[in-house]
């Protein structure tokens, strides 16, 4: 059972950051978004998920030096044990919720 109902943002940056695979720099992860949902994220909504996501303990984080070089650290995010749980939990819910329902969206085609 979950613990926390993840909001529908909060689901897309977590499977964002698991498309970005081992390496999910935080930037690398806005624009995976941002193509996927095919309009710009605001880094203040996205940030605040991230901090809103690890104090719910569905992701971390650490600095590293960029790969591209640079002065400044990047942050690199990882989905925990518990955020794949959440994401897993919530597709279930989903998935639930839509059983049965083709049939109706069809129907209602005219």
């Amino acid at each position: 059972m979950a613990r926390f109902q993840l909001g529908e943002f909060e689901q897309r940056v977590l499977l964002a950051i698991l498309r970005c695979g081992d390496d999910s720099a935080a930037a690398d992860v806005r624009r995976e978004l941002e193509r996927v949902l095919g309009r710009d994220v605001s880094r203040g909504a996205f940030y605040t998920t991230l901090e809103r996501l690890e104090a719910k303990g569905l992701l971390t984080w650490d600095l590293r030096k960029r790969r591209s070089g640079g002065d400044l650290p990047e942050r690199y995010l990882e989905v925990t044990r518990e955020g794949m749980a959440e994401l897993r939990e919530g597709r279930r819910a989903m998935l639930n919720m839509w059983r049965g329902i083709e049939p109706l969206l069809e129907k209602g085609r005219r």
